[in-house]
């Protein structure tokens, strides 16, 4: 019997919202795998909208759940309508979005709060004993999810490494095309883009934790 995986997004483009690469290997490597998948975003405003090809803020303002749509081809669901008994597991891409519309962590590092209704959907899973995948940055949810002492890993960078650190969880190096497993968690991650320098890259780390995270469920 296949899987059900629900897959949170968090806007469009890695400036401002998910990754784009990612999110879509993680959809590609789910459905090669069998899995039946199902994508959320929070009804939100983003934190801001960034130009891609200049890398500014710009004055636009767009919605989470409207941009993650681009991704899904509109095949996407308001985040509140998320229940954790329809489905054997979660996976979390990541891009600035995780870290600027589902928390704070960019703007306050170890201080950040985690938007509620990410927060209640990431713990339902926690809560449950089913497994989730966080994918580059979005580890840095990870702490306020599983509280101190998980194992997650961004990579290597270790000043982002130290702040997750600080914030409790216990930061694992790891190489781009390897992945995390906190066993008790049921936790598993990848740092993609936090060290990828190339999509191919990317993709190996995150074909892992897909494959891991539907083993462990």
């Amino acid at each position: 019997m296949s899987k059900k995986v629900a897959v949170i997004l968090s806007g469009c483009g890695y400036l401002d919202g998910a990754e784009i690469n990612e999110a879509v290997l993680s959809l590609l490597y789910l459905d090669l795998a069998g899995a039946q998948v199902q994508s959320f975003a929070p009804n939100i405003k983003q934190l801001h909208v960034v130009d891609h090809l200049t890398g500014e803020a710009t004055q636009e303002q767009r919605n989470v759940l409207t941009e993650s749509a681009r991704i899904v081809r509109g095949k996407i669901q308001d985040l509140s309508q998320l229940k954790v008994e329809n489905f054997d597991a979660l996976v979390v891409p990541g891009g600035f979005g995780v870290a600027k519309n589902l928390s704070d962590f960019a703007l306050k590092g170890a201080d950040c709060s985690v938007n509620l209704e990410v927060l209640a959907a990431l713990k339902s899973f926690k809560n449950a004993g089913k497994p989730v995948g966080l994918i580059c940055i979005a580890p840095a949810l990870a702490a306020a999810v599983y509280g101190a002492g998980v194992s997650c890993t961004i990579g290597t960078d270790k000043a982002t490494a130290e702040v997750l650190q600080s914030m409790g969880a216990q930061h694992k190096d790891c190489a781009v095309d390897a992945i995390v497993v906190d066993t008790q968690h049921k936790l598993v991650t990848t740092p993609a883009y936090m060290l990828a320098e190339s999509i191919s890259q990317s993709a190996k780390g995150i074909e892992a934790l897909v494959h891991e995270v539907l083993r462990l469920a």
